[in-house]
């Protein structure tokens, strides 16, 4: 079996539904917003009404689910403290801190490829046929927002 051959069955091994359900997770836009907000505190902790403030656009039942299956899946930790009114705390764990450096990585390679990218797109638009015009609406209008909240 080739080097190509042996890589690929390397990384089709775990498609389980476990293994799809994570990345489907790591790779929504709630879960690395809240891990990134997590990791950019000076405490590296954050309460839920901070983090709501800190994400735009997240409803209070998302940042609900996303907390929920963030701590299940072992990326952050939930405190309760014995308080009243009850004060409640999330913070990293070391797995959801080691998460982090592949994603710089990820945002490092988009950084400096996005010209290219921006390229790629903006020919693909251009020669289009009509009836993808809705795609590239909905993709220009998202590169848009992307590039003002940079």
């Amino acid at each position: 079996m080739g080097r190509r051959e042996t890589e690929s069955a390397r990384l089709t091994a775990h498609h389980d539904c476990e293994f799809r359900e994570m990345l489907d997770r790591v790779g929504d836009k709630w879960s690395l917003l809240v891990i990134a907000m997590l990791e950019q505190r000076p405490t590296a902790r954050a309460r839920f009404s901070e983090l709501k403030r800190s994400i735009p656009g997240i409803s209070q039942r998302m940042l609900t689910a996303t907390l929920r299956s963030l701590e299940r899946d072992g990326l952050l930790l939930r405190e309760v403290y014995a308080e009243v009114p009850p004060r409640v705390e999330y913070e990293l764990t070391p797995l959801g801190k080691r998460f982090m450096q592949p994603v710089r990585g990820l945002v490092t390679w988009l950084q400096a490829n996005w010209s290219s990218i921006r390229t790629a797109r903006e020919t693909f638009d251009r020669r289009a046929p009509k009836s993808r015009s809705r795609y590239a609406a909905t993709a220009s209008s998202r590169d848009s927002s992307a590039s003002s909240s940079t």
